[in-house]
């Protein structure tokens, strides 16, 4: 067993107090282990001016971590699973999954404040997001906020948007709860895949047996299920897809969103299925909405 672990982490206050979680699971488990977290700004992190859709996606937060890894610099890294890549290189696996945080969103107004001024806009850069609360909030307006959860608190109290959409887990884990002024239910708002789980990523050959007792199979069930059904829709951070799927002992339920870029028509829908075929479930979920959508598009 390795005596010194070195964790991979994004340098925000929300990445490290995630990536100590596991440092402290690791260090009480195994007192005699040596466990240090490497952190480092992405270029996610560094490219605030524009969209994620407009340079390049997800993969750009977790670009230097996985460089890390190939090159022996880390031993593992700890991720928000909704930030990772669908497709991740063969040689770095997901070797655990977290017990799930609060997987909604929420609705956070100025401090201070009770009622949104609806004459600012809302800000989120998520289409997902934005898509399903126009439901909500049929004459609002969207503006993009970028930067770490502190940043977008800050722009949001001077006075730039009169409301944020965050995912409550983030401002659980920060210890914020109390600025959360709406939970939207996951029927409203359908989370992103994975919301509220952490991934703990590794590299091909190496032993992992200090992180036993770790995962969450029901989160690994979930994770399976939603990224599957996701996958299949070949949706990527800027695509307005959802998922989320409830664990109820051998039964897997999971509800999806699936938005066709042409047209902007959008469908919903649910099913059910067993535990152990999670990813099937996901991948014909995907099927069924994307057939549900080329039939409403041709009447």
């Amino acid at each position: 067993m390795n005596k010194k672990v070195i964790i991979g982490s994004r340098e925000s206050r929300l990445a490290v107090i995630q990536s100590r979680m596991v440092q402290e699971y690791i260090k009480e488990k195994h007192p005699g282990m040596e466990v240090e977290l490497l952190t480092m700004k992405t270029t996610g992190d560094k490219i605030l001016d524009r969209t994620l859709d407009k340079i390049g996606g997800k993969g750009l937060f977790v670009k230097e971590l996985d460089q890390a890894l190939l090159e022996g610099r880390s031993l593992l890294s700890v991720h928000s699973l909704k930030d990772m890549p669908m497709e991740l290189p063969k040689e770095l696996p997901v070797i655990a999954y977290s017990k799930r945080e609060d997987p909604r969103d929420v609705l956070v107004l100025p401090k201070g404040t009770e009622k949104r001024d609806e004459s600012l806009p809302i800000g989120s850069s998520s289409l997902r997001r934005i898509l399903q609360l126009k439901e909500l909030f049929p004459n609002a307006e969207f503006l993009p906020v970028r930067g770490n959860l502190q940043t977008r608190l800050r722009k949001l109290d001077e006075g730039q948007y009169g409301a944020l959409v965050l995912a409550a887990a983030g401002l659980k884990r920060l210890g914020m709860e109390e600025r959360i002024s709406r939970y939207f239910s996951v029927e409203e708002v359908i989370p992103a895949a994975g919301q509220g789980i952490l991934s703990v990523q590794g590299r091909l050959g190496e032993q992992y047996d200090f992180l036993a007792g770790w995962q969450d199979e029901d989160s690994r069930c979930a994770a399976l299920a939603e990224r599957a059904f996701v996958r299949a829709l070949d949706g990527g951070c800027s695509s307005p897809v959802a998922a989320h799927a409830v664990i109820d002992g051998d039964t897997v339920k999971l509800t999806g969103l699936y938005c066709e870029e042409e047209t902007g028509a959008w469908q919903k829908g649910s099913l059910l299925g067993s535990r152990e075929e999670a990813e099937k479930l996901g991948m014909k979920l995907a099927e069924m909405l994307r057939y549900e959508a080329e039939n409403d598009r041709k009447e």
